[in-house]
């Protein structure tokens, strides 16, 4: 099963004040231990380096490299997804879903991935799952 990884889920996983960040340590934790593979895009990766290093400063952005960037696959985005992804935000048509979740979107719906590593909304609203501990054991249960 691949897990999609979304800024907001890497974001509350390294920065131990955010309220989600038991949840995210619980939950990476599981994808360890499920030995998950962790998708992501070159623009999850431009928008968490800069959340991070805005908000926190360059030690997370090298602890997210270090630790992080080498258990996730990145599709780096070329001018095929790039189109797809402005396609997609016209089509949404909702100034509230940014540019980068759409092309998590197509890339999500391309691959066939159901469950991202996120506390963003939108992808619930986008109809996919959002990754949960309780629920990522429910779902194992499913596929057996």
């Amino acid at each position: 099963m691949n897990i999609f990884v979304d800024t907001s889920g890497i974001f509350a996983l390294l920065v131990s004040n955010d309220y989600m960040h038991i949840r995210a340590k619980e939950n990476f934790a599981y994808f360890a231990r499920q030995r998950l593979q962790l998708v992501t895009s070159s623009f999850v990766l431009v928008e968490t380096i800069a959340l991070l290093q805005r908000r926190i400063g360059l030690a997370a952005v090298h602890d997210f490299y270090a630790k992080i960037f080498p258990l996730i696959e990145i599709i780096w985005v070329d001018d095929k997804w790039h189109t797809r992804a402005l396609q997609r935000l016209y089509v949404l048509n909702n100034r509230d879903v940014s540019f980068v979740d759409c092309l998590s979107f197509e890339i999500m719906d391309s691959l066939e991935i159901e469950c991202a590593f996120a506390f963003d909304r939108h992808f619930e609203e986008n109809g996919f799952t959002i990754a949960a501990f309780d629920d990522l054991d429910i779902h194992n249960e499913r596929l057996k």
